[in-house]
């Protein structure tokens, strides 16, 4: 079992009626939709935001910002979880969500607007975690896969809605209501939380982290803004890149030997001597990386090489986040007779068979051969990502879920920073050396024989990831069929 070498802070109480907790459950999608919508809403509103506000070089902080805000503030928000309560973090984060929602939406100038995601970024580093560990409290082992896959269908659902809102409210609102949909999600949200979801905390003193939290969020800022930033507004050997990463990785280390020596470490040494942790969270980077590689180039290559429209792109992405909800919600029928270990190997083979037949992609290649081979991926995904999220959950002591759920979650984020910087260095390297040195600003101007070899380098690439990814599930512990069937420690009332 993993657990805290420290004295336990929070005390474990009886879950209430399993009816109680459906309002719970509730919250947390509502919680998680915030995020999902968010993410998907805002690329359909891109050109009227620009046309208002101006700031078109500008924009892409509005995505990366982002980004950055929620994967340093993932890690930290899952420790105070653990030595403050779910209850209160969570609310927290959907205050500081809504919060730069509505300030987004007053927004006078992009500089602004950048500053106000930003906000809602730390929201979203709060609530992401925080649910995933809720739901690790009050369902049992043998419940959680098919709650997970509840948690999925949110982003499902979000793939499909969030960009047909945004051209609604773009089309005939305004764009700003893109941002102010998010107050009356929260306050339901938050309102269910403070009512229906209890827990029992100890209140005794603690000694927070603060140099190990700061030197955290300075260095992972640094590391992922260099890797965002690379080859985009400097080269990746200037001064600036090579100053930014380098500043990153200083501070990284200084922080490895502040948390050695921290009474309640953020994250505490032990997260990495563990076989298990460390396998699960290397799969969850790699499910990270995979997952931006696909999101971000399949409806490039379905507009830019199959001359569809975006509508029809989105169609084919949607298909990967059908199937992700389907295999997740029966992935704990899969680890609770073989276990995790071979649920997640399950998993990695129907992956690596998808992204397979993506690289027989072609230009006359049909659109329904994309979205089949994007479903595959997603079935794959639904039998990785929860199961090894699950597998280290329940190996966990109550007290402790909470960094771990985090730290795994940490690693996803830091999955798809890396994934952006990587992918784009190679779609940008391979568009240069097929069109003389010089690369469009728009995808619509490349001609689809240079487009269709640059990006199937990009699923390369996307494939060798998925490898990694079996790699670390293969070296996964034998734990044999898993046993714990008891919920955590929160009340449903």
């Amino acid at each position: 079992m993993v657990q805290s070498t420290s004295t336990p802070t929070i005390s474990r109480a009886d879950v209430g009626l399993r009816s109680a907790r459906g309002p719970i459950l509730l919250a947390v999608m509502l919680s998680v939709g915030l995020v999902a919508i968010d993410s998907t809403i805002l690329a359909t509103a891109v050109p009227a935001i620009v046309n208002d506000l101006g700031g078109f070089a500008q924009f892409p902080w509005l995505f990366s910002i982002y980004l950055l805000a929620q994967a340093v503030t993932v890690p930290i928000f899952a420790k105070f979880t653990d030595l403050v309560g779910r209850k209160p973090v969570m609310l927290l984060g959907i205050g500081l969500f809504v919060l730069g929602s509505v300030l987004s939406g007053f927004a006078w100038s992009m500089p602004a607007l950048i500053v106000f995601r930003a906000i809602q970024g730390f929201g979203a580093g709060a609530v992401q975690p925080t649910a995933m560990t809720i739901i690790g409290d009050i369902y049992s082992l043998a419940e959680r896969a098919k709650v997970q896959g509840y948690v999925a269908s949110v982003w499902a659902i979000s793939s499909v809605v969030g960009p047909t809102l945004g051209g609604v409210f773009v089309d005939f609102v305004d764009w700003r209501f893109i941002f102010f949909v998010n107050v009356p999600l929260g306050a339901v949200a938050a309102w269910v939380l403070a009512r229906r979801f209890s827990e029992q905390v100890e209140r005794a003193p603690h000694r927070v982290d603060y140099p190990g939290a700061g030197l955290l969020a300075i260095g992972t800022s640094l590391v992922v803004l260099g890797l965002l930033e690379g080859g985009v507004i400097w080269s990746w050997l200037s001064a600036p890149s090579v100053a930014v990463l380098l500043g990153g990785v200083v501070a990284l280390v200084a922080f490895a030997f502040v948390e050695r020596r921290a009474s309640e470490p953020v994250i505490p040494p032990w997260v990495f001597r563990s076989r298990l942790l460390n396998t699960t969270n290397v799969t969850s980077l790699s499910v990270g990386v995979v997952l931006i590689g696909l999101t971000s180039y399949i409806p490039l290559y379905v507009q830019g090489v199959l001359h569809t429209n975006a509508l029809v792109a989105g169609f084919a992405l949607a298909a990967l986040t059908l199937g992700w909800p389907i295999a997740a919600s029966q992935a704990g029928r899969i680890y609770l007779k073989y276990g995790f270990r071979t649920t997640a190997l399950l998993g990695t083979t129907i992956v690596l068979i998808g992204m397979g037949l993506l690289l027989l992609l072609a230009p006359s290649t049909s659109v329904w051969q994309v979205a089949g081979t994007c479903f595959v991926v997603g079935l794959g995904m639904g039998l990785v990502a929860s199961p090894t999220l699950i597998a280290a959950q329940s190996a966990a002591e109550w007290n402790v879920r909470g960094v771990v759920t985090g730290t795994n979650m940490f690693a996803r984020s830091m999955g798809s920073a890396v994934g952006i910087a990587v992918f784009g260095a190679i779609a940008n390297a391979a568009l240069a050396s097929r069109s003389g040195g010089k690369v469009s600003a728009t995808a619509s101007a490349i001609p689809a024989d240079v487009l269709h070899p640059a990006l199937h380098e990009v699923f390369l690439g996307a494939a060798a990831v998925a490898v990694l990814m079996l790699l670390a599930v293969t070296l996964m512990p034998r734990r044999g069929v898993p046993q714990d069937t008891t919920a955590g420690s929160a009340t449903a009332e």
